[in-house]
């Protein structure tokens, strides 16, 4: 048979990831249900989401304290590249790099600072969108709706084939699966099937299936249950429910399916307006930056029309969490005494530095030493050019045309040094 591989994500590292942040919103799934009687899994998602970024917030906060600390630098770092503007030479390129490095040290901050806490945090945003894209294969209780049907199915005589044409006529993505593929390994994937199935495509499962048409019924009205989110199903796409709502006129829920994008776009370019800025917008690299944040909004917005509506709310709460986030960080720095905070920075700078062993003073002579060989290699490669510059102006000059200038020149030349050894 040929199905969808969407079950629980078996990655070396997203994988347990995934699988962790599955069993979190399992968690808050069953816990809406017994406090509210509450099943939805488009409020889980929100829910979900907004733990994760409260959870994250050290992170954010360490990733916009460094933001804060290369505004301070930046006019130190632009004098320093003013300095080697357009030198090439290994020996300017040194020095370069050693009085970048010196200037961190002097702010007590490390270039990869920013890296780290992304580093940190790109994992969990990747393992987030495994689990929205398939919830039945993290939330026990969603699953266990679709059992009587795949049962229904797995005892139908060729379903394997009906199942492929289904996907087909569904435009269901799919990858091929091994035909031997049996027990909860095959349920797995027809349940991801199923999941995937829009919400005007039931009609076309109960014509392949006709006989299993009261375990549609019954999963439909659980699917209405817990799957859907203002009207939409999380399940189905903006675009999908578009297209099939205008084609019945009915324009309340093409209106709602355009809001999920346009909300995806809005709060993206919210999001990167109360980022801090480092201050480098006019370089090379802040144009790129600026580019780059002027298409990411533009990309979610197409992309959040063919995903499907609950990963359209994911990006979107996510976007408003960083938002919130930053505004309230923004208004923390603004209070700040920043010169007091790269005290402190130094201070824990220092600390680290010497529990590796190193002292203050060896960092000072190592960069006293460097910068002097440093420069005494430029002096010796300058020396050198001028030299070289003098021999091809004396060969120019041997070499002058008789009652040239520099032929008079070298005439003078000559006179002066003969009566210089009288």
């Amino acid at each position: 048979m040929s199905g969808i591989v969407l079950t629980a994500y078996s990655g070396a590292i997203l994988g347990p990831i995934a699988k962790f942040l599955g069993w979190i919103m399992n968690g808050i799934y069953i816990a809406m249900y017994k406090l509210f009687g509450i099943e939805n899994v488009g409020l889980s998602i929100i829910l979900l989401t907004v733990l994760i970024y409260m959870c994250m917030l050290p992170l954010t906060y360490r990733q916009q304290k460094f933001s804060k600390f290369m505004q301070k630098m930046q006019p130190e770092l632009n004098a320093i590249r003013e300095k080697y503007n357009g030198k090439t030479d290994q020996a300017s390129a040194m020095a370069m790099q050693q009085e970048t490095q010196l200037l961190y040290d002097k702010y007590g901050v490390s270039p990869s600072g920013s890296c780290v806490q992304m580093l940190i945090q790109m994992p969990i945003w990747f393992a987030l969108y495994r689990v929205f894209y398939n919830v039945p294969a993290y939330i026990g209780s969603v699953k266990d709706h679709f059992s009587g049907l795949v049962s229904g199915i797995t005892a139908t005589e060729g379903f394997t084939d009906t199942l492929t044409t289904l996907m087909s006529d569904l435009k269901i993505s799919t990858a091929t699966v091994d035909l031997t593929t049996s027990g909860d390994t095959l349920n797995n994937y027809i349940i991801d099937l199923l999941y995937k199935v829009p919400s005007t495509g039931w009609d076309k499962v109960t014509e392949a299936f006709p006989h299993l048409a009261d375990s549609v019924t019954t999963l439909v009205s659980h699917i209405d249950n817990f799957n859907y989110f203002i009207g939409l199903n999380i399940s189905d796409t903006p675009w999908n429910i578009i297209t099939t709502n205008f084609q019945s006129h009915s324009y309340g829920f093409v209106i709602l399916a355009l809001l999920i994008p346009i909300a995806a776009y809005v709060s993206q370019l919210l999001n990167l307006k109360l980022m801090p800025q480092t201050g480098a917008e006019n370089d090379q690299m802040g144009q790129q930056m600026k580019m780059m944040n002027t298409m990411m909004p533009l990309m979610q917005l197409f992309l959040s029309f063919t995903v499907p509506v609950g990963l359209g709310l994911y990006w979107i709460f996510s976007a408003v969490c960083r938002a919130v986030q930053q505004f309230i960080l923004n208004k923390h720095f603004e209070k700040v005494d920043m010169d007091e905070l790269i005290r402190k920075n130094q201070e824990k700078a220092k600390i680290k530095r010497e529990k590796k062993g190193i002292s203050e003073n060896q960092i000072r002579q190592a960069a006293a030493i460097n910068t002097k060989t440093i420069a005494n290699k430029a002096n010796t490669s300058t020396s050198a050019q001028r030299e070289l510059e003098l021999e091809k102006a004396n060969a120019a000059k041997a070499n002058a045309k008789e009652g040239s200038l520099a032929y008079r020149a070298n005439m003078v030349r000559e006179f002066n040094e003969r009566n210089s050894r009288k």
